[in-house]
């Protein structure tokens, strides 16, 4: 039994299919809005991280001694004598 060549080559212009024709309308708005609440996530996570990492700035100046803040500091003590 022989097999015929098969003559359904699909054509660019008519057959391109996207992924959003083969799947359900449902299916892909519930895909979307699930990638606009992973979006909204990630964001509030970052947003989280940096004030995270502002409040351990703020502690870390906070808690600085005397000789560290001295040394950090521009100002020279000769030009106040």
């Amino acid at each position: 039994m022989k097999r015929q060549p098969s003559n359904h080559k699909p054509k660019k212009d008519e057959s391109m299919v996207t992924l959003g024709d083969m799947l359900n309308q449902d299916l892909m708005k519930q895909l979307k809005e699930k990638q606009k609440e992973l979006k909204a996530e990630e964001e509030r996570r970052q947003k989280e991280e940096e004030q995270r990492k502002r409040e351990e700035r703020r502690q870390r100046e906070k808690n600085k001694s005397f000789e560290e803040l001295l040394s950090e500091s521009n100002l020279n003590w000769k030009d106040f004598k």
